[in-house]
């Protein structure tokens, strides 16, 4: 496993494929990707999981963390997102958030993410917003 800075466009597959498979490609693409930055995590040269992080003051936001399939529950979700926690110490970020797919929540409180109870449902799937103070 090995985790590389990519280019927006590298997310879009698989962001699609594992997160929204019914919708059009484009609904994937953010208009703030070009202000991001963007991890993925290689296994054997393949581009197996991937996120997005945006930085506005003291607070990082992270979007789209995704593991194609076939890679799911092999540590390698769990393995990015420490890693940009490590990125936001580094850029002396205080506070990390995300919305959470709901069902996916124990997910991010094993890491430590504590679930803001601040809900609401897109496309059909509801969310919560989670966050870590750094």
């Amino acid at each position: 496993m090995e985790i590389k800075t990519i280019k927006a466009s590298d997310t879009w597959q698989i962001r699609h494929e594992v997160m929204w498979p019914d919708q059009p490609f484009d609904f994937v693409q953010l208009e703030e990707d070009d202000s991001g930055f963007h991890f993925g995590v290689f296994e054997d040269g393949k581009l197996v999981s991937i996120v997005s992080c945006f930085i506005e003051g003291k607070e990082m936001q992270f979007r789209k963390l995704a593991t194609l399939e076939e890679y799911q529950g092999k540590g390698m979700a769990s393995y990015l997102l420490k890693y940009i926690l490590e990125f936001a110490k580094s850029k002396k970020i205080e506070k990390v958030w995300c919305n959470a797919r709901s069902n996916k929540k124990t997910f991010y409180e094993k890491i430590g993410f504590i679930d803001t109870h601040k809900m609401f449902v897109k496309a059909g799937q509801e969310f919560t917003i989670m966050q870590i103070k750094i």
